[in-house]
Protein backbone atom coordinates (compact mmCIF):
# COMPACT_ATOMS: atom_id res chain seq x y z
CA UNK A 1 0.00 0.00 0.00
CA UNK A 2 1.41 3.34 -0.86
CA UNK A 3 1.73 6.18 1.16
CA UNK A 4 -1.29 7.75 0.38
CA UNK A 5 -3.35 4.78 0.47
CA UNK A 6 -1.94 4.28 4.13
CA UNK A 7 -3.18 7.65 5.52
CA UNK A 8 -6.82 7.20 3.76
CA UNK A 9 -6.88 3.79 5.64
CA UNK A 10 -8.32 5.07 8.80
CA UNK A 11 -11.16 6.81 6.64
CA UNK A 12 -11.94 3.84 5.00
CA UNK A 13 -12.37 1.72 7.74
CA UNK A 14 -14.45 4.91 9.67
CA UNK A 15 -16.73 4.76 6.62
CA UNK A 16 -17.32 1.46 5.86
CA UNK A 17 -18.07 0.74 9.91
CA UNK A 18 -20.43 3.66 9.66
CA UNK A 19 -21.99 1.65 6.24
CA UNK A 20 -21.61 -1.66 8.31
CA UNK A 21 -23.82 -0.20 11.36
CA UNK A 22 -25.96 2.09 10.05
CA UNK A 23 -27.71 -0.09 6.94
CA UNK A 24 -27.43 -2.81 9.48
CA UNK A 25 -29.82 -0.53 11.80
CA UNK A 26 -32.24 0.37 9.50
CA UNK A 27 -34.26 -2.72 9.45
CA UNK A 28 -34.86 -1.78 13.36
CA UNK A 29 -35.06 2.02 12.81
CA UNK A 30 -38.07 0.63 9.70
CA UNK A 31 -39.98 -1.36 12.76
CA UNK A 32 -39.85 1.54 14.83
CA UNK A 33 -41.49 4.23 12.24
CA UNK A 34 -43.76 1.71 11.46
CA UNK A 35 -45.59 1.05 14.89
CA UNK A 36 -47.77 4.19 14.22
CA UNK A 37 -47.03 5.12 10.44
CA UNK A 38 -48.18 3.12 7.43
CA UNK A 39 -45.52 1.38 5.54
CA UNK A 40 -45.06 2.60 2.54
CA UNK A 41 -46.36 6.02 3.41
CA UNK A 42 -43.46 6.14 5.97
CA UNK A 43 -40.94 5.54 3.31
CA UNK A 44 -42.41 7.67 0.42
CA UNK A 45 -41.41 10.60 3.35
CA UNK A 46 -38.57 9.02 4.13
CA UNK A 47 -36.99 9.38 0.81
CA UNK A 48 -38.86 12.08 -0.59
CA UNK A 49 -37.48 14.07 2.29
CA UNK A 50 -33.68 12.62 2.03
CA UNK A 51 -33.55 12.83 -1.88
CA UNK A 52 -34.54 16.88 -1.51
CA UNK A 53 -31.87 17.32 0.68
CA UNK A 54 -29.32 15.69 -0.34
CA UNK A 55 -30.22 17.48 -3.80
CA UNK A 56 -30.19 21.04 -2.00
CA UNK A 57 -26.84 20.20 -0.87
CA UNK A 58 -25.43 18.76 -4.06
CA UNK A 59 -27.31 19.44 -7.17
CA UNK A 60 -26.53 23.21 -7.87
CA UNK A 61 -25.36 23.50 -11.40
CA UNK A 62 -26.30 19.66 -12.51
CA UNK A 63 -28.29 19.35 -15.77
CA UNK A 64 -30.91 16.67 -15.60
CA UNK A 65 -32.67 14.98 -18.28
CA UNK A 66 -35.57 13.28 -19.71
CA UNK A 67 -33.29 10.28 -19.61
CA UNK A 68 -31.59 10.71 -16.24
CA UNK A 69 -35.07 10.88 -15.19
CA UNK A 70 -36.30 7.57 -16.34
CA UNK A 71 -33.55 6.15 -14.72
CA UNK A 72 -34.12 7.87 -11.65
CA UNK A 73 -37.76 6.28 -11.90
CA UNK A 74 -36.44 2.65 -13.08
CA UNK A 75 -34.08 2.19 -10.52
CA UNK A 76 -36.67 3.86 -7.75
CA UNK A 77 -39.07 1.53 -8.71
CA UNK A 78 -36.83 -1.07 -8.46
CA UNK A 79 -34.68 -0.72 -5.24
CA UNK A 80 -36.92 1.47 -3.14
CA UNK A 81 -40.58 0.73 -4.08
CA UNK A 82 -40.05 -3.28 -4.73
CA UNK A 83 -36.69 -3.04 -2.58
CA UNK A 84 -37.01 -1.37 0.47
CA UNK A 85 -41.30 -1.07 -0.15
CA UNK A 86 -41.05 -5.27 0.47
CA UNK A 87 -38.81 -5.19 3.55
CA UNK A 88 -41.65 -2.62 5.39
CA UNK A 89 -44.33 -4.59 4.18
CA UNK A 90 -42.50 -8.12 5.03
CA UNK A 91 -41.74 -6.61 8.23
CA UNK A 92 -45.39 -6.81 9.27
CA UNK A 93 -45.45 -10.41 9.70
CA UNK A 94 -41.49 -11.82 10.14
CA UNK A 95 -38.93 -10.53 12.56
CA UNK A 96 -36.29 -7.97 11.36
CA UNK A 97 -33.50 -10.27 11.98
CA UNK A 98 -34.85 -13.01 9.44
CA UNK A 99 -35.73 -10.40 6.70
CA UNK A 100 -32.31 -8.92 7.22
CA UNK A 101 -31.47 -12.34 6.07
CA UNK A 102 -33.03 -12.64 3.22
CA UNK A 103 -32.25 -9.28 1.75
CA UNK A 104 -28.81 -11.02 2.03
CA UNK A 105 -29.51 -12.84 -0.69
CA UNK A 106 -28.95 -10.21 -2.94
CA UNK A 107 -25.49 -11.18 -4.31
CA UNK A 108 -26.83 -14.61 -5.26
CA UNK A 109 -29.33 -12.79 -7.21
CA UNK A 110 -26.73 -11.00 -9.00
CA UNK A 111 -24.43 -14.05 -9.75
CA UNK A 112 -27.70 -15.98 -10.93
CA UNK A 113 -28.58 -12.67 -13.22
CA UNK A 114 -25.22 -12.08 -14.64
CA UNK A 115 -25.53 -15.85 -15.41
CA UNK A 116 -28.81 -16.09 -17.10
CA UNK A 117 -29.21 -12.92 -18.80
CA UNK A 118 -25.17 -11.05 -19.19
CA UNK A 119 -23.74 -14.76 -20.27
CA UNK A 120 -21.17 -14.69 -17.22
CA UNK A 121 -19.10 -17.42 -16.33
CA UNK A 122 -19.40 -18.87 -12.58
CA UNK A 123 -16.77 -20.13 -10.87
CA UNK A 124 -17.19 -23.84 -9.15
CA UNK A 125 -17.39 -22.48 -5.91
CA UNK A 126 -19.66 -20.04 -6.84
CA UNK A 127 -22.18 -21.94 -8.37
CA UNK A 128 -22.21 -23.60 -4.78
CA UNK A 129 -22.44 -20.82 -3.17
CA UNK A 130 -25.54 -20.27 -4.90
CA UNK A 131 -26.65 -23.83 -4.19
CA UNK A 132 -26.07 -23.47 -0.40
CA UNK A 133 -27.42 -19.99 0.11
CA UNK A 134 -30.50 -20.35 -1.89
CA UNK A 135 -30.96 -23.86 0.57
CA UNK A 136 -30.87 -21.53 3.61
CA UNK A 137 -33.42 -18.89 2.14
CA UNK A 138 -35.57 -21.87 1.66
CA UNK A 139 -35.12 -22.65 4.89
CA UNK A 140 -36.02 -19.48 6.11
CA UNK A 141 -38.94 -19.16 4.48
CA UNK A 142 -40.25 -22.45 5.36
CA UNK A 143 -40.41 -21.44 8.99
CA UNK A 144 -43.03 -19.03 8.46
CA UNK A 145 -46.43 -20.11 8.32
CA UNK A 146 -49.69 -18.51 6.98
CA UNK A 147 -49.33 -15.05 6.95
CA UNK A 148 -45.84 -15.01 7.61
CA UNK A 149 -45.12 -16.87 4.18
CA UNK A 150 -46.58 -14.49 2.62
CA UNK A 151 -44.00 -11.74 3.52
CA UNK A 152 -41.03 -14.10 3.20
CA UNK A 153 -42.23 -13.93 -0.89
CA UNK A 154 -42.74 -10.68 -0.82
CA UNK A 155 -38.69 -9.64 0.42
CA UNK A 156 -37.65 -12.44 -1.64
CA UNK A 157 -39.46 -11.03 -4.69
CA UNK A 158 -38.09 -7.55 -3.54
CA UNK A 159 -34.68 -8.83 -3.35
CA UNK A 160 -34.73 -10.05 -7.01
CA UNK A 161 -36.13 -6.72 -8.07
CA UNK A 162 -33.34 -5.31 -5.80
CA UNK A 163 -30.51 -7.25 -8.05
CA UNK A 164 -32.34 -6.44 -11.54
CA UNK A 165 -32.21 -2.54 -10.86
CA UNK A 166 -28.55 -2.88 -9.39
CA UNK A 167 -27.42 -4.64 -12.52
CA UNK A 168 -29.60 -2.06 -14.64
CA UNK A 169 -27.90 1.04 -12.83
CA UNK A 170 -24.69 0.07 -14.00
CA UNK A 171 -25.26 1.46 -17.17
CA UNK A 172 -27.77 3.90 -16.78
CA UNK A 173 -28.22 7.57 -17.74
CA UNK A 174 -27.29 10.12 -14.70
CA UNK A 175 -25.89 13.54 -13.81
CA UNK A 176 -22.45 13.95 -13.59
CA UNK A 177 -22.22 13.71 -9.63
CA UNK A 178 -23.25 10.85 -8.35
CA UNK A 179 -24.91 12.15 -5.27
CA UNK A 180 -26.83 13.91 -7.51
CA UNK A 181 -27.89 10.59 -9.19
CA UNK A 182 -28.72 9.08 -6.12
CA UNK A 183 -30.82 12.23 -5.11
CA UNK A 184 -33.00 11.73 -8.01
CA UNK A 185 -33.51 7.70 -7.58
CA UNK A 186 -34.64 9.04 -3.83
CA UNK A 187 -37.43 11.35 -5.19
CA UNK A 188 -38.32 9.13 -8.04
CA UNK A 189 -38.55 5.72 -5.53
CA UNK A 190 -39.97 8.19 -3.20
CA UNK A 191 -42.88 9.16 -5.48
CA UNK A 192 -43.54 5.86 -6.36
CA UNK A 193 -43.69 4.34 -3.04
CA UNK A 194 -46.29 7.19 -2.02
CA UNK A 195 -48.46 5.98 -4.74
CA UNK A 196 -47.96 2.35 -4.05
CA UNK A 197 -48.96 3.65 -0.53
CA UNK A 198 -52.44 5.38 -1.74
CA UNK A 199 -53.08 2.31 -3.83
CA UNK A 200 -53.21 0.27 -0.62
CA UNK A 201 -55.50 2.61 1.32
CA UNK A 202 -52.92 3.75 3.75
CA UNK A 203 -53.94 7.13 3.46
CA UNK A 204 -56.98 5.47 6.06
CA UNK A 205 -54.49 4.88 8.37
CA UNK A 206 -52.71 7.91 8.87
CA UNK A 207 -53.43 9.25 12.19
CA UNK A 208 -51.17 12.52 13.06
CA UNK A 209 -52.42 12.53 16.74
CA UNK A 210 -51.32 8.32 17.17
CA UNK A 211 -47.79 9.18 15.76
CA UNK A 212 -45.56 8.75 18.31
CA UNK A 213 -42.02 10.10 19.10
CA UNK A 214 -40.39 7.02 19.03
CA UNK A 215 -41.72 6.78 15.38
CA UNK A 216 -40.62 10.44 14.42
CA UNK A 217 -37.23 9.72 15.81
CA UNK A 218 -36.96 6.59 13.90
CA UNK A 219 -37.99 8.13 10.79
CA UNK A 220 -35.61 11.07 11.12
CA UNK A 221 -32.60 8.26 11.72
CA UNK A 222 -33.75 6.76 8.66
CA UNK A 223 -33.76 10.35 6.53
CA UNK A 224 -30.70 11.64 7.88
CA UNK A 225 -28.58 8.64 9.35
CA UNK A 226 -29.70 5.65 6.99
CA UNK A 227 -30.15 7.84 3.34
CA UNK A 228 -28.15 11.27 4.15
CA UNK A 229 -24.67 9.79 6.12
CA UNK A 230 -24.70 5.92 5.34
CA UNK A 231 -24.87 6.86 1.18
CA UNK A 232 -22.82 9.10 1.10
CA UNK A 233 -19.93 7.18 3.08
CA UNK A 234 -20.62 4.24 0.23
CA UNK A 235 -20.22 6.58 -2.39
CA UNK A 236 -16.98 7.67 -1.27
CA UNK A 237 -15.78 4.02 -0.36
CA UNK A 238 -16.84 2.99 -3.34
CA UNK A 239 -13.57 5.88 -5.03
CA UNK A 240 -10.72 5.04 -1.83
CA UNK A 241 -11.20 1.95 -1.60
CA UNK A 242 -11.24 -2.20 -3.10
CA UNK A 243 -14.52 -2.70 -4.16
CA UNK A 244 -14.27 -6.69 -2.91
CA UNK A 245 -13.74 -4.52 0.78
CA UNK A 246 -16.73 -2.33 0.18
CA UNK A 247 -18.87 -5.57 -0.57
CA UNK A 248 -18.22 -6.98 1.97
CA UNK A 249 -21.33 -4.75 3.65
CA UNK A 250 -23.90 -7.43 1.99
CA UNK A 251 -22.56 -9.86 4.76
CA UNK A 252 -22.59 -7.90 7.97
CA UNK A 253 -25.56 -6.06 7.57
CA UNK A 254 -28.07 -9.10 8.09
CA UNK A 255 -25.98 -9.83 11.13
CA UNK A 256 -25.98 -6.65 12.38
CA UNK A 257 -29.59 -6.17 12.35
CA UNK A 258 -30.32 -9.51 13.54
CA UNK A 259 -27.96 -8.85 16.74
CA UNK A 260 -30.36 -5.73 17.09
CA UNK A 261 -33.53 -7.21 16.50
CA UNK A 262 -32.72 -9.81 19.19
CA UNK A 263 -31.22 -7.35 22.02
CA UNK A 264 -34.04 -4.17 21.44
CA UNK A 265 -37.02 -6.07 19.81
CA UNK A 266 -36.29 -9.15 22.01
CA UNK A 267 -36.60 -11.45 18.69
CA UNK A 268 -36.32 -15.23 19.39
CA UNK A 269 -33.30 -16.57 17.74
CA UNK A 270 -33.84 -20.07 17.51
CA UNK A 271 -31.93 -22.77 15.23
CA UNK A 272 -33.71 -22.34 11.95
CA UNK A 273 -32.91 -18.61 11.74
CA UNK A 274 -28.76 -19.49 12.75
CA UNK A 275 -28.40 -22.45 10.50
CA UNK A 276 -30.37 -20.60 7.55
CA UNK A 277 -28.88 -17.28 8.07
CA UNK A 278 -24.92 -18.98 8.31
CA UNK A 279 -25.88 -20.61 4.97
CA UNK A 280 -27.05 -17.40 3.19
CA UNK A 281 -23.78 -15.54 5.28
CA UNK A 282 -21.41 -18.43 4.01
CA UNK A 283 -22.69 -18.25 0.17
CA UNK A 284 -22.59 -14.97 -0.35
CA UNK A 285 -18.78 -15.12 1.39
CA UNK A 286 -17.97 -17.77 -1.74
CA UNK A 287 -19.64 -15.47 -4.33
CA UNK A 288 -17.63 -12.58 -3.26
CA UNK A 289 -14.48 -14.43 -2.98
CA UNK A 290 -15.17 -16.51 -5.82
CA UNK A 291 -14.77 -13.36 -8.47
CA UNK A 292 -13.30 -10.28 -8.78
CA UNK A 293 -15.48 -7.54 -7.84
CA UNK A 294 -14.51 -5.20 -10.60
CA UNK A 295 -16.54 -2.03 -11.25
CA UNK A 296 -18.04 -3.02 -14.96
CA UNK A 297 -17.34 -0.04 -17.24
CA UNK A 298 -20.45 2.88 -16.59
CA UNK A 299 -21.53 5.57 -19.20
CA UNK A 300 -20.88 8.55 -17.86
CA UNK A 301 -22.82 10.05 -15.40
CA UNK A 302 -24.05 6.69 -13.91
CA UNK A 303 -24.56 6.17 -10.41
CA UNK A 304 -24.26 3.37 -8.13
CA UNK A 305 -27.58 2.29 -7.01
CA UNK A 306 -28.90 3.96 -3.79
CA UNK A 307 -28.38 0.96 -1.08
CA UNK A 308 -29.92 2.86 1.70
CA UNK A 309 -31.82 0.30 3.42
Amino acid sequence: MGETDARRRPAVWAALTAVYLIWGSTYLGIELAMRTMPPLLMLSLRFLVAGALLWALVGRGQRVTLRHWRSAVVIGAALLLAGNGGVAIAQQTIDTGTVALIVGSVPLWLALLDRVFLRQRLAPVAVAGLVVGFAGVALLAGGAGGGSLGGAAVVLLGSLAWAAGSLYARRAAAPERPLAGAALQMLAGGALLGLGGLARGEAGEVDPASISGESIAALAYLVLIGSLVGFSAYVWLLRNAPISLVGTYAYVNPVVAVALGTLVLGEPLGARVLIGGAAILAAVILIVSARPLVAPPRRAGAVAPTRAR
